[in-house]
């Protein structure tokens, strides 16, 4: 095991202690493949599944997965045809099974912190499907909720402007401005501290994942 492997190891299980006593359900996983496998043990063979916009999700091929494995139901917004399609499936979402998402940052003891435009993530987070499953690199871990809404803000917000390549301060030179823009990404704030009825479950991979 390398220093690093090992370093994520012990993180990983402190932080599992601290989203228990949250009361969420916790795992870990070193490798993407390994949290591919996890996520889909964790869900039964018909569920209807669903998905925010997370990148941590397309780019560790997990949404792919799910397609090709066929034993799911899936609302799959980047499938829909034009915007009302793809609000429907928001819409839809709530019904679901199973809801996945990553996160823009999460602190050692458990607080979960995200960030939304237009909000279909955080509410379907907060409330709607039957569980909630986040997958999230050790890339995100921060010390104090402070710094998890610091890490959302000015690292994940510039980022994601420049993804979605629309027109806010932070798009122009990659700081956060605290700004009022029409195009303003981080619209909704979001921070989940404990998980009413136990919905929530948490995923940890030790590589460098999303933003």
């Amino acid at each position: 095991m390398t220093p690093i492997e090992q370093r994520n190891e012990l993180l990983a299980q402190r932080m599992i202690k601290s989203l228990n006593r949250r009361n969420m359900d916790a795992f870990y996983c070193p490798t993407s493949a390994g949290a591919i496998a996890k996520v889909m043990e964790l869900m039964p063979q018909g569920s209807t599944v669903s998905w925010g916009g997370s990148m941590t999700l397309r780019d560790m091929g997990l949404t792919r997965a799910l397609h090709d494995d066929g034993r799911y139901i899936l609302l799959d917004r980047d499938r829909a045809v034009d915007r009302a399609e793809a609000v429907e499936i928001y819409l839809q979402a709530f019904r679901a099974d199973y809801y996945l998402s990553s996160a823009n940052a999460i602190t050692e003891d458990g607080v979960i912190v995200n960030i939304d435009g237009n909000g279909n993530r955080v509410a379907a987070i907060t409330f709607g499907p039957s569980h909630v499953i986040f997958v999230i690199g050790l890339n995100k871990v921060t010390q104090t909720v402070d710094a998890a809404l610091a890490r959302a803000r000015s690292t994940a917000g510039p980022i994601n402007t420049a993804r979605f390549d629309i027109s806010t301060p932070c798009k122009a030179d990659g700081v956060c401005h605290n700004c009022n823009s029409p195009e303003c990404i981080c619209n909704h704030i979001h921070f989940l501290r404990n998980s009413p009825r136990r919905r929530h479950t948490v995923v940890l991979v030790g590589e460098p994942l999303g933003y």
